[in-house]
């Protein structure tokens, strides 16, 4: 075994584990355990071997060699889900519920409780209350799980795991699109899962939050385990060390200044559309300039109107010094303007179609020859892409939905930029993702800006606003509060506008 031994017992053990899809490996002899009452984070960048894990501790995967072992006795555990039986729950990254049903009927789906062949719903409305109670959940039973916020369908998950009696709870980026206030809560909850000796594995790419929650953290790099040790032996930076096998000082590039006196290619003036209340700001030739705020500040609203998303009530957009007045998506992809989604599952890509589809879908009328699509200059655009975003897949044949998620950020990189816009709006660029695709993203984007494209950078993560942009834009419930530059581009002001506090209130 790789780590540590203890007086206190595994319920589960990986040992030795490798897995191999075809003719290639992609787990080398990794071992990790889960004790009762403990988060054990699993770390590593996008194609680290972590959701292969995941699966084969929960059942959806064999390994090809090595064993698992349940309270320290070999086992092979039951497919397809079947090993809740045991009490090992895995909770996707995409959640498992049934929009149109409610919460108890999601809890229940698939083993309803009945009396004399009906469903008993009062037995089972009644055991999910007691859940719901029981972590502190405010809603209802019969609550429509598509009402519900993100983060309630979170719990709603943990409540269903709660109800299977779970003993091992694996959780896979569970707070990736929760706000710093739903990740508090999601914790408390956590925290009393711990308290009842549930074990939880905990998947995430956020490193502060690793920190935080966790008890233990086992690292992998390239399929191979690197390191299993107590949370209080490790730093954040040093996580991110370990995980990509070099120094992350140069995790944001240098950066050539902005011309000030550069062109103006992007003016919005007084802008009012949903969410969006008089917002004006300019965007420079070559300059990357970032959007930051709290959840729901507008951010996203602003260029949704802007890209020809949403609807605009009123104000000015002036594209190239040319008044542009309402676009559609296809307009503003044609006036040399695009538009990257921050959701890149739902919105950005066909998760169930190949990578060269998905790469020209948006740029699609430049490979139309006599009214067909030339398929070799599709396949040309897709090596080009695969090699200059580094994208990386077992074949260009596999489906984008099978990628990493750092890897389909990058395809859907490779995508907008197929059209070859001038002005490109990046909306979360690495929501989701590990610290080594991140740096690539980081130095792709500081690349487009030293060639004269113009991006806009809107991220709730500040160290990256801080990191890259030459300006700062904070909203505030749908307004512009402060727009910094230079040295003022710091953690401390950005968050006084973002509060919407005045500088003088606070010395």
């Amino acid at each position: 075994m790789q780590m540590e031994t203890t007086a206190q017992a595994a319920i589960i053990e990986a040992v030795n584990i490798s897995k191999s899809f075809g003719p290639v490996p992609v787990l080398f002899s990794v071992s990790m355990d889960v004790r009762p009452g403990e988060v054990h984070a699993l770390i590593g960048e996008n194609g680290a071997g972590k959701s292969t894990l995941m699966k084969i501790l929960s059942g959806f995967h064999d390994p090809t060699s090595g064993q698992i072992r349940l309270d320290g006795k070999k086992t092979d555990l039951p497919p397809n889900g079947a090993a809740e039986s045991l009490g090992i729950v895995l909770i996707h990254q995409e959640l498992n519920l049934a929009e149109q049903m409610t919460v108890e009927e999601n809890v229940f789906l698939g083993r309803e409780v009945k009396s004399r062949g009906l469903l008993d719903k009062a037995a089972m409305r009644a055991t999910v209350q007691g859940y719901l109670d029981e972590i502190g959940l405010d809603i209802s039973p019969v609550d429509r799980i598509s009402d519900l916020t993100i983060a309630q369908k979170q719990m709603v998950e943990i409540v269903k795991a709660v109800s299977r009696n779970a003993r091992i709870l694996i959780m896979d980026e569970p707070t990736a699109v929760l706000t710093e206030e739903e990740t508090e809560v999601f914790f408390r909850q956590v925290t009393k899962l711990k308290e009842s000796g549930v074990g939880i594995v905990f998947v995430s790419h956020k490193l502060n939050e690793v920190k935080a929650i966790s008890d233990r953290i086992t690292i992998l790099r390239d399929g191979q385990w690197i390191d299993t040790r107590h949370a209080q032996d490790l730093t954040p930076d040093l996580m991110a060390q370990m995980m990509v096998g070099r120094e992350l000082s140069d995790l944001y590039p240098p950066m050539l200044e902005a011309d000030v006196d550069a062109e103006l290619v992007l003016e919005v003036d007084n802008l009012v559309a949903t969410g969006v209340s008089g917002v004006s700001f300019g965007l420079r030739k070559g300059e990357i300039l970032g959007f930051s705020g709290l959840i729901g500040s507008g951010r996203t609203a602003v260029f949704e109107a802007v890209c020809g998303l949403a609807p605009i009530e009123s104000g000015t957009i002036r594209l190239f010094g040319r008044d542009v007045g309402t676009m559609t998506v296809a307009g503003a992809r044609d006036a040399g303007l695009a538009y990257l989604t921050k959701d890149r599952k739902e919105k950005g890509l066909l998760l169930d179609k190949k990578m060269q589809p998905n790469l020209t879908l948006f740029a699609l009328p430049k490979f139309v020859k006599n009214f067909a699509i030339d398929r070799k200059r599709e396949e040309e655009a897709l090596e080009r892409a695969i090699r200059r975003f580094d994208v990386r897949a077992k074949d260009n044949d596999i489906t984008v939905g099978k990628l990493s998620g750092g890897n389909q950020q990058k395809l859907l990189l490779a995508k907008i930029m197929e059209c070859d816009p001038k002005i490109v709006v990046i909306d979360e660029p690495t929501r989701g993702i590990d610290v080594g695709t991140k740096q690539q993203i980081y130095h792709f984007i500081a690349a487009l800006a030293a060639e004269g494209v113009s991006v806009v950078v809107i991220s709730s993560e500040m160290p990256e606003i801080i990191g890259i942009c030459h300006r700062v834009v904070v909203m505030r419930e749908g307004g512009i509060t402060g727009v910094l530059t230079g040295d003022h581009i710091n953690e401390n002001e950005i968050m006084r506008y973002a509060a919407g506090l005045k500088r003088e209130e606070l010395h």
